[in-house]
């Protein structure tokens, strides 16, 4: 088959692309420019411990450069009204967007299945029953042939337009002034929200990044005059001031913008073989939301459903799921934006809000990823997911907990370090580490659950934790490879696992691979 064409090589093209390559697919990835990004301290991004992992595993050996949060506060006047301490592995990541880009483009650099191609501006595309065909234009006119094509252009997609997709929304929904800068702040390490700061701005949030670098955030009125140097370095100015005691703070002042906040929701992520992901699919970004930790998950969610598509075939239901589950996660998530911001900047009545809760809690919620505001989607109503099973910590269709796994060769890992290829099957197998694994597969239910694997069909690895938040021994949990529990079974019930596994991808109970 013709390879998959991605257009855009920002920090989710390059993601899909790698994603791909680990399934063996290969892939083109098509570059208006140059490709190489360009370095802005202003622009950084928070990826959520799992989105943080991915990045990472799509990585390989490149570096990401960035910040773990050991700690985050929020404040009001002078008082710690919250404080979040994050144990090892699950702390958020903060990171520059252009240090994402660089380390994904060098990974793709050294993949073989990866090919960027710069100054390959889409001019047109043809969809056809079998495949795809783009024209560019850049250094030279050319055509390029594919098996399906996902526009990850952003916000001004071509790939959008050219498949005719709206996009309403709403515009200039929140305005932050943003600062970059190197300075002794005393909270090293940590991230923070503050209401009211004494003497300062009425709301400023500081993020740690490495070096002794820090991003400060003001938020502005949604729609007002244009903010001079002067005013936002009188904003450094006071906020620095209180925060240090020193009537003449010292930092080193390395990047300021203004950033607005979109919102807008393409109507269709999905037109025949062509794909939406990113902000050409969705703008978010308010009450602490993060785009591209959103845009990362988009291309987990695809990837491994054009995998089985390129090298199995798939039903219409697998490619569907896409648009049913992502799209609808960011339904979701702008649904309780539109309810929280009156609240948060408007002084709205706290009863509109589910749970009645406050400005404060929103906003942590949306900054640590949890909420209404921050968690991830969950997919408990995708096709995708099988509706029968036990109950455990995790709601099908919820991403799953990163226990530590055992694989039958022995070899010890946390569950996320095994994602991004095959379905993953987790025995819950109490005090299975004081046994050798190579006895395992002669041992209780293994025999008949390894049997069961075998004869799946799609990719399945076994693996084997001791203990599952509220999981009974011998459950047997079904894990995408975007991290999403699918079911969680009897391990003594192998029909089950087939038929969830038959859900997984798109097909009725018992229907030939």
């Amino acid at each position: 088959m013709e390879p998959v064409i991605v257009v855009g090589a920002g920090p989710v093209g390059l993601a899909l692309a790698l994603g791909l390559a680990r399934h063996e697919v290969p892939s083109v990835v098509l570059e208006a420019g140059d490709g190489a990004p360009v370095p802005r301290p202003a622009r950084t991004c928070v990826l959520r411990s799992d989105t943080a992992a991915l990045a990472q595993r799509l990585a390989g050996a490149a570096v990401l450069t960035g910040a773990h949060w050991r700690v985050w506060r929020t404040l009001r006047r002078r008082q710690t009204v919250h404080q979040e301490d994050f144990p090892p592995g699950d702390a958020p990541f903060h990171l520059h967007q252009h240090a994402l880009t660089e380390a994904l483009r060098t990974a793709a650099h050294h993949s073989e299945l990866v090919r960027v191609a710069p100054h390959s501006r889409l001019v047109a595309l043809e969809q056809r029953e079998d495949g795809v065909r783009v024209r560019t234009a850049g250094q030279g006119e050319a055509a390029v042939e594919g098996s399906y094509l996902v526009g990850c252009d952003g916000a001004r997609s071509t790939v959008r337009k050219l498949l005719d997709v709206r996009f309403p929304g709403r515009t200039s929904v929140e305005r932050h002034a943003v600062a970059t800068l190197r300075a002794a702040l005393p909270w090293p390490d940590e991230a923070l929200l503050h209401r009211d700061v004494p003497g300062g701005p009425a709301e400023v949030c500081a993020r740690c990044l490495p070096g002794g670098q820090w991003r400060l955030d003001w938020p502005l009125p949604p729609r007002g005059d244009l903010v001079t140097p002067d005013a936002l370095l009188e904003r450094v100015y006071a906020t620095l001031t209180a925060w240090t005691g020193e009537r003449e703070p010292s930092y080193e002042l390395l990047d300021t913008g203004v950033h607005t906040v979109h919102q807008r929701l393409a109507r269709r992520w999905r037109s025949g073989r062509a794909f939406l992901a990113g902000d050409a699919a969705r703008l978010l970004g308010a009450l602490g939301t993060q785009g591209v930790d959103e845009g990362l998950r988009d291309a987990d969610n695809l990837t491994w459903k054009l995998a089985l598509a390129w090298h199995h075939g798939a039903s219409p239901a697998l490619l569907d799921s896409y648009q049913d589950e992502r799209r609808g996660a960011s339904v979701a998530r702008l649904r309780a934006l539109d309810q929280a911001l009156p609240l948060v900047r408007g002084g709205a009545l706290r009863s509109l809000l589910p749970g009645g809760r406050g400005p404060l809690t929103l906003l942590t919620e949306g900054h640590l990823g949890r909420g209404v505001l921050g968690a991830p989607g969950a997919y408990g109503a995708s096709p995708l997911t099988y509706g029968g099973g036990v109950p455990v910590g995790t709601a099908p269709g919820q991403v799953a907990e990163d226990v530590p796994v055992t694989t039958l060769d022995g070899e010890r890992h946390p569950l996320r370090q095994r994602l991004g290829r095959d379905l993953l099957v987790v025995l819950v197998a109490p005090g299975a580490r004081v046994w050798d694994s190579r006895h395992w597969t002669r041992a209780g239910l293994m025999p008949e659950l390894a049997a069961a694997v075998r004869g799946l069909p799609l990719p399945a690895e076994v693996l084997v934790t001791e203990a599952y938040p509220d999981a009974a021994a011998h459950t047997v949990l079904l894990v995408r490879p975007d991290g999403h529990l699918a079911a969680a079974l009897p391990a003594a019930d192998p029909g089950a696992l087939r038929h969830a596994a038959d859900a997984v991808r798109g097909a009725a109970p018992g229907a030939e691979p």
